[in-house]
């Protein structure tokens, strides 16, 4: 796919797609996204870095109907902003990641609705100096037949 990720270390291509990169206190278990140093629980150190589920289930979702303020880096203008669906999707033995929901806004209640099983997938964001996409992480609904929708945006 030649990803060319908004950040490092949030998200990779593995054989299986797109995972993210969290990261696990071997004190107490506690899993972030992304990576953590050190513990927000119980403030350990011993972080080891691992790749999170790739599929996990609608927490919860709203959507976002206008410009975020900066440090947003997104290429669109007060005129052309249309709203996106962000949401949390909670991955099994993990955490709770924050992330866009790639599902058109006017179909989110069906198409994100809490419970609803999501994949991990990159999106073109915007274009780097050169040209170049940038791409963030997301999640799209998982299919019946076990692979994600197509991206609706």
């Amino acid at each position: 796919m030649g990803l060319n990720p908004i950040a490092e270390d949030l998200f990779c291509e593995t054989d299986d797609g797109i995972r993210l990169m969290g990261s696990r206190c071997a004190d107490c278990g506690q899993v972030t996204f992304p990576a953590r140093s050190s513990c927000g629980q119980c403030y350990g150190t011993t972080i080891e870095r691992e790749l999170l589920p790739r599929r996990g289930t609608v927490w919860t979702w709203t959507t976002q109907s206008f410009l975020p303020k900066e440090p947003y880096a997104g290429p669109e203008t007060d005129e052309t902003f249309t709203g996106f669906v962000v949401g949390y999707v909670d991955l099994p033995g993990a955490c709770k990641v924050q992330a866009r929901l790639d599902v058109p806004v006017d179909r989110a209640a069906e198409l994100a609705a809490i419970g609803t099983e999501m994949e991990s997938v990159a999106i073109e964001f915007t274009k780097d100096s050169d040209g170049k996409p940038v791409h963030v992480y997301a999640f799209r609904p998982v299919t019946a037949a076990g692979s994600t929708q197509e991206a609706h945006q």
